[in-house]
C-alpha cells in the first residue's frame, strides 16, 4: 500500500509564512484599490466627518453611550466586540477610543462576573449549552491565574463566556479585574488603531497593524486545539 508523503510541521509553518508574506505584498501593491473598495463597502465612511461630528456633539453623553454599548455587548452579546472596538477608534481616535473601550469592556465583564456570582445555578444551566463548558468547567475549581490570562489573550476565545465561567469560581474580584484589563488590552488596542486608521485614511498604518495582527492570529488559530488541550490538561492537575 502506497502512502502519500505527509508535510512536516516546519514545512507547514514555512508555507503559511510564505502565504502570509505574499498576501501582505499583494495588499501593499494594491493598497489604493483595496482601500477604495473598503470605503465603498462601508457607506458611512463617505460621511465620516458628519457621523463623527454628530456623535461628538452629544458632549459627555457620547463617551457614556459608547461605554454602555461596550458593556452591554459583554453582558448580552448582541453585537460582536470587534465591531464596537473598531467603532471606538473611528469615533474617538486612538487613545480616547482605547480608554473608552477598555472602560466599557471592564464594566461589562464585572457585571457578567457579578451576575454569575449571584445566580450561580441559572448561569451554570445556561453555560451547560456550550461545548466549551464541558472542557473547561474544572477551571472553576483550580485558580490558575496565568491560564485565565492566556485565555483572555487568546484570539477567538469567547471572553464573555469566560467572565461568566469565572463568576462560578472563588476568584477574588481584584484578581478577576486585573486579568480582564490586562488580557483584553492587546486586542482592544489593535481594534482601536484600525478604527482610527480608517477614519484618518491611513492606508499604510492600517495594513501594518493588519499584518502584525495576522502574524499572531494565524498561528493562534492553527494551534488552537493544542492550546485548548494544554489548558484542559492543566485544569486536571491537583491544585
Amino acid at each position: 500500500m502506497i502512502t502519500k508523503p505527509q508535510l512536516s510541521g516546519r514545512k507547514v509553518q514555512g508555507i503559511a509564512v510564505l502565504i502570509l508574506i505574499l498576501i501582505f505584498w499583494l495588499c501593499w501593491t494594491w493598497r489604493h484599490e483595496l482601500w477604495s473598495l473598503w470605503c465603498g463597502l462601508l457607506q458611512a465612511f463617505e460621511h465620516r466627518e458628519s457621523v463623527r461630528a454628530y456623535i461628538l456633539s452629544l458632549g459627555h453623553l457620547a463617551p457614556f453611550a459608547f461605554i454602555s454599548l461596550q458593556a452591554l455587548q459583554v453582558v448580552i452579546s448582541p453585537i460582536p466586540g470587534e465591531a464596537t472596538g473598531f467603532i471606538g477608534g473611528f469615533l474617538f481616535g486612538n487613545w480616547a477610543g482605547f480608554f473608552y473601550s477598555t472602560a466599557g469592556l471592564t464594566l461589562g465583564s464585572a457585571i457578567a462576573f457579578f451576575i454569575s456570582r449571584q445566580f450561580r445555578r441559572l448561569v451554570r444551566l445556561r453555560l451547560l449549552r456550550s461545548r466549551l463548558y464541558g472542557r473547561f468547567e474544572r477551571l472553576v475549581e483550580h485558580q490558575g491565574l496565568f491560564i485565565f490570562y492566556i485565555l483572555f489573550l487568546f484570539p477567538g476565545f469567547p471572553k464573555d463566556f469566560l467572565c461568566y465561567l469565572l463568576g462560578l469560581s472563588r476568584m477574588p474580584w481584584l484578581a478577576f479585574l486585573a486579568i480582564v484589563i490586562l488580557g483584553r488590552m492587546p486586542g482592544t488596542l489593535v481594534l482601536t488603531l484600525q478604527g482610527a486608521n480608517t477614519y484618518d485614511k491611513n492606508i499604510e498604518g492600517f495594513l501594518c497593524v493588519l499584518f502584525l495582527t495576522l502574524l499572531v492570529l494565524i498561528p493562534s488559530l492553527y494551534y488552537r486545539e493544542r492550546i485548548y488541550q494544554w489548558v484542559e490538561a492543566h485544569s486536571l492537575k491537583d491544585p
